[in-house]
C-alpha cells in the first residue's frame, strides 16, 4: 500500500478516493474544527489539527512515521478563496497572492521541499491559471525550481483543469490539477471516460443528478424548506434554470437585470443534467437547490460529491455544506491517483474498476416538475432592468475606491 501525507484535508475528498486507490494517509492536516471531527469519525488516520503554518515538516514526517524522500505521495488543495473567479466578476481583480490566504500556497511546497515525496498532486480552482492572472503558477515554477535546485530533485508539474462530469462523477465541476513527479517522469492526465451523450469512442453519457438521488425522490424534511425573501420564487423557476429565468431575455418575468446576480441565485438542478457546483458557503437564495424546490440534504450532497456512503459528515447542515462544498470529489480523486500510480510509482496497470462506484443510468426520470406563477408579491419588480455591464463594470466595481481615486461611473 502506498502512502500519503494529505494537507488541507477538508472533509477528505481526496483522501477517500486515494484510500479506494490503495493509498494509506499516513497523517492529515486540517484547521477546521468541524472537519477535524468528520476525519476522526471515519477514519483512524492521524489528524493533526491547526493551520499548516505552525507546523514543522520534522513533526509532519514523524506524525506520518516517514523519514524525507520516503512517502510516495503528498496532496492538497490550499484555500481557494484568493483565486476565486467571483471576485473577478464583481469588481475585476481579486487579491490572490496579495491575500494572506494566499499563503498556505508557499506551505504546500514548503512541505513538498522538506518532505521530497515521490510524486505530488495540488487541487485548486481554475482562478489559479487564470490567462493573465497567472502568478500562482509563476510562483510555483520558482518554487519548484528552488526546491530541485537545492535538494537535487526533478518535480516537473504537468497542469490540467478537468471537469468532474467528465469521469462519471454526477456533478458539473471544473478544478485544477497539477501533478509532478520526483524523478521527472511526465504524467498524462487521463482520458475523459464520460461525455454529453454516449459517444463512439467508448464514452458514457454524464450521469445526472437524477441517477444519484433518485432514492432521496421523496425526502419530505421541514428543515431542507428554502428560506430567506426569495423562497417563494423559487417554485416559479424551472427545473435546470436559474433566476436569469426572470429577466428579459428568459421565459418568466421581468423581474432582475441580465446577470446582474451570480449565476447561483435560485438555482436548481435538473433531473436529466449533472448537478451544478456545489456551493460551499451560500446564502439562503443560493443553490443549487434540489427540484422539489428544497435544499439538498448531506446524504445528498455527499452523494453529489462521490463520498463513500459509509461517510458521516459532523456539525449542522450549515457545517456539512461548507465541508462538502470545499471538497475534490472523491471518485475524480481515485481516477487520479489510479493513474499516478501507474505512470509515476511503477504499479501495475489497474484492471478492476473504481471502487467508488460510476451512478448507474437511470433512465428515463419522471417528468420535470410543475412550475408555479409568480407571487402577486414579487410581481412589483417587473420592469426594464439593466443588463451587467462586463466583468469588472459591476455594481461594487463602480463604487470601489483603488488608491484614492474612485473609478468614473
Amino acid at each position: 500500500m502506498y502512502s500519503a501525507i494529505s494537507l488541507f484535508t477538508g472533509a477528505g475528498g481526496l483522501d477517500y478516493g486515494f484510500e479506494s486507490a490503495g493509498f494509506r494517509t499516513a497523517v492529515s492536516v486540517e484547521m477546521d474544527d468541524k472537519c477535524v471531527e468528520t476525519l476522526r469519525a471515519n477514519r483512524s488516520w492521524p489528524v493533526i489539527p491547526g493551520p499548516i503554518g505552525e507546523l514543522g515538516s520534522e513533526e509532519l514526517l514523524r506524525r506520518a512515521g516517514v523519514g524525507a524522500g520516503e512517502v510516495d505521495v503528498l496532496i492538497g488543495g490550499p484555500p481557494c478563496q484568493p483565486f476565486s473567479k467571483s471576485g473577478f466578476w464583481a469588481t475585476g481583480e481579486a487579491k490572490r497572492l496579495n491575500d494572506p490566504r494566499a499563503d498556505t500556497l508557499r506551505e504546500f511546497f514548503r512541505v513538498l521541499r522538506d518532505t521530497r515525496p515521490r510524486a505530488f498532486l495540488l487541487e485548486n480552482v481554475e482562478g489559479l491559471g487564470f490567462h493573465g492572472k497567472n502568478e500562482a503558477i509563476t510562483l510555483i515554477s520558482a518554487e519548484l525550481t528552488s526546491i530541485n535546485r537545492s535538494k537535487d530533485t526533478d518535480y516537473r508539474p504537468e497542469l490540467a483543469v478537468l471537469n468532474a462530469a467528465d469521469y462519471g462523477v454526477p456533478q458539473l465541476r471544473r478544478r485544477l490539477f497539477m501533478v509532478g513527479s520526483r524523478d521527472g517522469r511526465l504524467f498524462r492526465f487521463p482520458f475523459p471516460t464520460h461525455a454529453i451523450e454516449d459517444l463512439l469512442d467508448g464514452r458514457q453519457r454524464y450521469r445526472t443528478a437524477w441517477d444519484a438521488l433518485y432514492t432521496f425522490n421523496t425526502v419530505n424534511d421541514p428543515q431542507l424548506n428554502a428560506k430567506g425573501k426569495w423562497a417563494a420564487l423559487l417554485p416559479s423557476v424551472p427545473e435546470g434554470q436559474n433566476y436569469l429565468w426572470h429577466t428579459d431575455r428568459g421565459g418568466g418575468e421581468p423581474l432582475f437585470g441580465w446577470r446582474r446576480r451570480y449565476w447561483s441565485f435560485l438555482l436548481k438542478l435538473s433531473k436529466t443534467e449533472p448537478a451544478w457546483t456545489l456551493q460551499a458557503q451560500p446564502g439562503p437564495a443560493t443553490g443549487p437547490f434540489h427540484w422539489k424546490n428544497r435544499q439538498l440534504g448531506i446524504r445528498e450532497m455527499a452523494r453529489l460529491q462521490t463520498f463513500p456512503d459509509d461517510i458521516q459528515i459532523k456539525g449542522s447542515h450549515a457545517d456539512a455544506r461548507r465541508q462538502l462544498g470545499n471538497a475534490v470529489p472523491s471518485l475524480l480523486a481515485e481516477v487520479l491517483a489510479r493513474e499516478i500510480a501507474q505512470q509515476l510509482l511503477g504499479s501495475p496497470s489497474y484492471t478492476s474498476p473504481a471502487k467508488l462506484a460510476i451512478p448507474p443510468a437511470r433512465t428515463p426520470p419522471p417528468p420535470p416538475e410543475p412550475v408555479v406563477p409568480v407571487p402577486d408579491k414579487y410581481l412589483m419588480l417587473r420592469g426594464d432592468h439593466e443588463a451587467h455591464p462586463g466583468t469588472g463594470k459591476g455594481y461594487r466595481a463602480m463604487t470601489r475606491v483603488i488608491d484614492g481615486v474612485t473609478p468614473l461611473r
